[in-house]
């Protein structure tokens, strides 16, 4: 009981440190602003949850072109963290490789949970508050996601199903993932 306390705790604050590096990357790539005085709430946050560790990164790891190379290697180093904890606490059952293997699967995992949410939060505010700074925020950083869709699925009545389109594809993505990671640990444990 113990060790799923700590497992769920440990994922939770990986979790959330992950997501807010890779959300940090991925709004400076789309150019949305993260100060306060742009008036994006979200991006203090982010700043708040992520400086620590991508600050110091940014003085050894280069951006290429509008990738910062320092957000993706701190939430890279986040999930190696988790899963070596894990390993840890499994008295180092399998092999180093399996972290790392992991942990990039980790990564994948979370940026799927990530979209997933986002297009949640956009779908949702776009019937209930069209009209607001977050609602543009969110049809900013999905808009790229939909796009390809919107090309394939028509309007029906005029309501827009491509969000409804991609969650169902995020999802069907995560469970093959999750056969993926299955995999790998069974595989990785020998």
């Amino acid at each position: 009981m113990l060790y799923k306390i700590v497992v769920l705790l440990l994922e939770v604050a990986s979790g959330l440190l992950t997501s807010a590096c890779l959300l940090r990357l991925y709004m400076q790539y789309q150019r949305i602003p993260l100060t306060a005085r742009s008036g994006n709430p979200l991006g203090r946050f982010i700043f708040a949850l992520t400086d620590w560790i991508v600050l110091p990164l940014r003085r050894v790891v280069p951006a290429m072109g509008r990738w910062d190379m320092a957000s993706l290697l701190a939430a890279l180093l986040i999930q190696l963290a988790h899963f070596g904890l894990l390993w840890s606490l499994n008295d180092f059952g399998g092999t180093p490789v399996s972290v790392v293997v992991l942990a990039v699967l980790g990564l994948v995992r979370v940026s799927l949970s990530g979209l997933t949410a986002m297009v949640l939060v956009y779908a949702v505010l776009s019937w209930v508050q069209a009209q607001s700074y977050l609602s543009d925020l969110m049809g900013r950083l999905v808009a790229p996601a939909l796009a390809p869709i919107r090309k394939i699925v028509p309007l029906v009545g005029g309501v827009d199903l491509s969000p409804l389109a991609l969650l169902v594809l995020l999802q069907i993505l995560t469970i093959v993932l999750g056969e993926i990671q299955f995999a790998a640990l069974s595989a990785l444990a020998v």
